[in-house]
């Protein structure tokens, strides 16, 4: 598995045209990155929701990353125990809510932060260029220090931060 990377976004007055997912079809179709998941909400004007969703994991997969996230999460509240626990609910929660995880009670909890006439989009993507990087680097004995993506506003941030410094 290589590294995931979950994206929320919003949009205030989106003109839905398929250009966005047809980016990321267009990512993964390159083997750059594989979907895990995708959920776009859109909220009308007058306030309906109409909800879509992709993955391109089969059924087994979707356990195997739901057993992987659970466990590691397990991990974290309370070592091996809690890991194996972490895992076995992670599996079963991808059985049952297949795609995205999400029940309607949970789509409605993220619709009605979304102002009417707006969307949102939840993708977790992994990146499967990084697999032979990170398979490298391990062999070599290197251990992962850092990371982070940079973004036009995330520079042009650190500058304004820096320029009272000078």
């Amino acid at each position: 598995m290589g590294p995931l990377q979950l994206f929320v976004i919003g949009f205030e007055a989106p003109t839905p045209d398929g250009r966005v997912i047809e980016a990321l079809l267009d990512a993964s179709d390159s083997g750059v990155v594989r979907i895990v998941d995708f959920l776009g909400v859109y909220k009308d004007p007058e306030g309906e929701v109409v909800a879509a969703e992709l993955s391109e994991l089969s059924l087994d997969e979707a356990m195997t990353y739901g057993a992987w996230v659970g466990g590691l999460i397990g991990l974290g509240m309370g070592g091996e125990e809690a890991a194996l626990l972490g895992a076995e609910a992670g599996a079963l929660i991808s059985e049952q809510e297949y795609e995205y995880g999400l029940d309607e009670e949970a789509l409605e909890s993220i619709a009605a932060d979304i102002p009417a006439g707006g969307a949102a989009l939840l993708v977790v993507l992994e990146h499967t260029w990084a697999i032979p990087l990170r398979d490298a680097l391990r062999s070599q004995g290197g251990i992962l220090i850092a990371q982070d993506f940079l973004n036009p506003e995330t520079l042009i941030a650190l500058g304004a931060m820096a320029a009272p410094m000078e």
